[in-house]
């Protein structure tokens, strides 16, 4: 469970992006997304993950189609909270994309933008006063390897919403949050993952990049 980080929401105004090298495995937090209707849009992978379902109670992750809704608690700064969570899509950008997004493109080179949107429904507990953590918590893979999160990116794509804009969330309600990843260009599958906090099993939602 990561702590609020106001400097990161700062961050996320700067004109020039900054692009955390941090590679796969990396210890890092986003809390923005950008995203482009230039590049494509990853697809739902058919039956994938579908022979073995675990309950949606248990701590444990698990493998689900695109859209499909795991139950987690969630622990939002001593509010306990219990959320259903779905990853609806993977918006993939270009490589003039990413030309416009980082400092240094000669750092990203063969890498494109990724925007993972997820859905958030608080089912249970709560209300969450305000700046939910749930979000934060979104990664994406490429080809099973952790994509690289764009520190400052934009959190205003169409349909994602500012998690500083969230107050008083309830139970019943839902909101989008976003995360933009640098991915290699040309992967063939992309995975989003989120899990609780870093000893749970993620939950793992898996697109074909079309």
């Amino acid at each position: 469970m990561s702590k609020k980080k106001l400097w990161l929401r700062a961050a996320a105004s700067a004109a020039v992006l900054t692009l955390a090298l941090t590679g796969c495995g990396g210890s890092d937090e986003g809390d923005g997304a950008t995203t482009t209707d230039k590049g494509g849009s990853a697809s739902q992978e058919q039956d994938k993950g579908q022979g073995e379902e675990q309950p949606e109670e248990e701590k444990g992750g698990g493998e689900l189609a695109a859209g499909e809704k795991a139950t987690s608690e969630f622990d939002e700064d001593g509010t306990k909270v219990t959320y259903e969570i779905a990853a609806q899509k993977v918006d993939v950008g270009t490589a003039e994309d990413t030309k416009k997004l980082v400092s240094d493109p000669k750092k990203a080179a063969g890498l494109v933008p990724a925007v993972a949107h997820v859905e958030f429904t608080v089912k249970d507990g709560g209300p969450v006063a305000d700046y939910p953590d749930a979000g934060r918590e979104i990664e994406v893979y490429a080809d099973g390897q952790r994509g690289t999160i764009l520190i400052g990116a934009s959190d205003d794509a169409p349909g994602c919403e500012k998690s500083t804009d969230v107050k008083d969330w309830k139970a019943g309600e839902s909101h989008v949050f976003c995360d933009t990843y640098m991915v290699p260009e040309g992967a063939k599958e992309l995975t989003v993952q989120w899990a609780a906090d870093r000893d749970a099993d993620p939950f793992i939602w898996t697109f074909e990049n079309s």
